[in-house]
């Protein structure tokens, strides 16, 4: 009986002596934890949380804890681009308002220099002030639409559109443009009406992007292409030109609010940067893709949508 108590009381004290042995080297893992948590934070490193531990439940802790110090890292780095984006996007505004407005500024004032002006100069001032008042406007214009684009609440009504339609009404729209730049105009759509849930106007505005993109900035290549085809489960839709094409430095930020190539900055070009950012937003919210493919060395640069293709 003695030794059956003394077994007992032995086997409790093991006991015992785990669980104290346990606690004591869990409480050392949490503070050690609370210690590597302390200096990241202090310091803003992008470290982590690495104690060793047998312990199952401080490792699913740690996995936590490491997550939280991702999404941490990931948020400051967003906070950053957008910052940078911010900033890019205020310069280049401010850089597409001021010069504008100084041309307007040296009109106005040679419209005050009016004794010295014969009729004939001062009706083409009065034009040209008039033609820049109108783009300044138009840039304003692409502006508020792509704030009011990019806002939460925005929302555009989707329904069953025929992609072949509005592509041929586009090129139309454009076509005596595209002939008055001695364009070759190669168009490539069938007459099946590939259908897809979108949105007409929103289209319209994103061809009259592109096509307005590949004029200008693509007509010294002497032609313009439109291709409507089916892809798989997709629709496409591809807008190119044999124009001097994108550097691959570039071709990642074109969509970007307010990018503009270096001579985009040209005012024989007259680009806003707006366009294309606008254009992506709009084929988002038509649940679509846009991309682009460009080739210096063969001189061809590629602008593709792409949708879900209805079957109904």
């Amino acid at each position: 009986m003695i030794l059956l108590l003394s077994l007992i009381i032995g086997v409790l004290a093991a006991i015992i002596g785990w669980q104290w042995h346990s606690t004591r080297k869990r409480s050392h893992s949490i503070l050690e934890i609370t210690s590597t948590i302390s200096d990241i934070m202090k310091h803003d490193t992008a470290e982590k949380v690495l104690v060793p531990t047998d312990d199952d439940h401080i490792r699913q802790l740690l996995i936590q804890i490491n997550r939280l110090l991702d999404n941490k890292q990931k948020i400051f780095a967003d906070y950053a681009r957008t910052k940078d984006s911010q900033r890019k996007m205020i310069s280049n505004m401010s850089h597409d308002l001021k010069t504008p407005l100084t041309v307007i500024l040296g009109y106005t004032e040679k419209l005050n220099q009016k004794p010295t002006l014969t009729e004939q100069e001062e009706g083409r001032v009065i034009l040209r002030l008039n033609e820049k008042v109108n783009s300044l406007i138009a840039l304003l214009n692409q502006f508020f639409d792509l704030v009011k684009i990019e806002s939460e609440d925005y929302d555009i009504p989707l329904s069953k559109i025929s992609l072949s339609e509005v592509s041929r009404n586009s090129v139309l729209e454009f076509y005596d443009l595209l002939v008055s730049r001695n364009l070759r105009v190669e168009i490539d759509i069938p007459e099946l009406p590939f259908y897809f849930l979108g949105n007409k106007d929103a289209l319209q505005r994103i061809l009259s992007n592109l096509i307005s993109n590949s004029i200008r900035y693509g007509s010294d290549g002497g032609v313009f292409g439109l291709t409507v085809r089916e892809e798989g489960e997709l629709v496409a839709l591809d807008v190119w030109d044999h124009g001097k094409g994108i550097a691959e430095i570039h071709q990642e930020h074109v969509f970007e609010r307010l990018y503009t190539l270096d001579d985009a900055r040209n005012p024989n070009f007259q680009g806003s940067g707006l366009g294309l950012s606008i254009s992506k937003r709009l084929t988002e919210e038509m649940n679509g893709l846009i991309s682009l493919s460009s080739s210096q060395a063969e001189k061809k640069t590629t602008f593709t949508c792409k949708f879900k293709k209805l079957t109904y």
